[in-house]
């Protein structure tokens, strides 16, 4: 029995799905806002799979009082490579659309599962590491905490909102562009 190829539409989705994904590298995929009343306008940090953007010196500055480690892109070690494995996970999405097998896309979209899985525990890893292990000696006794990877919080007289931002809504659009196929060829 020969087994069919995937279909031209569901060649041209992963194709989509590879090109969105690349595209991803270019726009912020995280961010975090800050309000309080001395800065009604906020602040924001915004990530990028490449680099921190947004007032972070303003952010660190004010971090500073309650004994929280200062931001920079050299405190994340997975800016440096995460350029390679967004790109490599564009590649392999091409490969895949253009051998047609059903079987690599099976192993496509576990692997981009996982990568988000293990992005989002990064992500949560590192507002832990962040928001517990503030410096006791800092001028402002604070308690530990953790802020929500999305969502509202509220710390001493700052209330912030995290988010998912453009890259992340392209990742998610990638996604459904890699399932497609499964629908598309279900018979085949």
């Amino acid at each position: 029995m020969v087994k069919k190829k995937l279909s031209k539409v569901s060649m041209f989705s992963l194709i989509a799905a590879a090109i969105i994904i690349f595209i991803t590298l270019f726009v912020p995929w995280w961010g975090m806002e800050f309000y309080a009343p001395q800065y009604p306008e906020g602040l924001d940090i915004i990530v990028y799979p490449t680099t921190l953007a947004g007032d972070i010196d303003v952010v660190n500055g004010l971090n500073h009082y309650i004994g929280m480690k200062e931001f920079s892109n050299e405190s994340f070690p997975e800016l440096q490579f995460m350029p390679y494995i967004v790109a490599g996970i564009a590649v392999l999405t091409l490969i895949v659309a253009f051998l047609r097998r059903k079987s690599l896309l099976y192993g496509l979209i576990a692997l981009f599962a996982l990568g988000g899985a293990v992005g989002i525990l990064d992500m949560r890893r590192w507002l832990k590491k962040f928001g517990t292990e503030l410096d006791p000696n800092a001028p402002i006794d604070l308690e530990p905490f953790v802020p929500p990877i999305i969502g509202e919080n509220t710390i001493a007289n700052f209330v912030t909102n995290s988010y998912f931002t453009w890259g992340a809504f392209l990742l998610g659009l990638a996604f459904i562009l890699m399932i497609f196929p499964l629908w598309k060829d279900r018979g085949k």
